[in-house]
């Protein structure tokens, strides 16, 4: 055993453990789901992605090094509305609030909450009449 693996703290592995059961019951919550449901079944390697947003919040919350991706241009092409977004956050709320600690919880939701708006901003920069988020044509 090295000095630096000494000094990582057990809570990392707990961490690391709660992060999965967050992202897998987040998902899990898509199943059956009238608005997410689709997009889920879009995912061609469902384990791989999972493993990839693992990797994110693992990222996020922990600081470590397992992600090198950018999480926007993924989502670029996919049939997203604003809607997804709300239903995306509410379920995602349920997964952290159930399965994070109650730190990593508040900042995990935080997190999400700033890309959801970063992520829309991106997809949808014009509003509509009704001051609705509007898709741009990416033809």
């Amino acid at each position: 055993m090295t000095a630096s693996s000494a000094a990582a703290p057990a809570h990392d592995d707990d961490a690391e453990a709660a992060i999965e059961r967050m992202v897998r019951r987040f998902y899990d919550g898509w199943a059956g789901d009238a608005l997410l449901d689709p997009l889920l079944r879009a995912l061609p390697h469902l384990e791989e992605h999972l493993q990839i947003i693992i990797d994110f919040w693992s990222r996020q919350l922990l600081g470590t090094d397992r992600y090198q991706g950018r999480p926007f241009p993924p989502h670029w092409k996919l049939d997203i509305e604003p809607d997804h977004f709300d239903r995306w956050m509410e379920l995602f709320a349920g997964a952290v609030k159930a399965e994070l600690p109650a730190d990593l919880a508040e900042t995990a939701i935080e997190k999400a909450g700033h890309m959801s708006v970063a992520f829309q901003a991106g997809l949808f920069p014009i509003k509509g009449p009704d001051g609705r988020p509007m898709k741009l044509s990416r033809a």
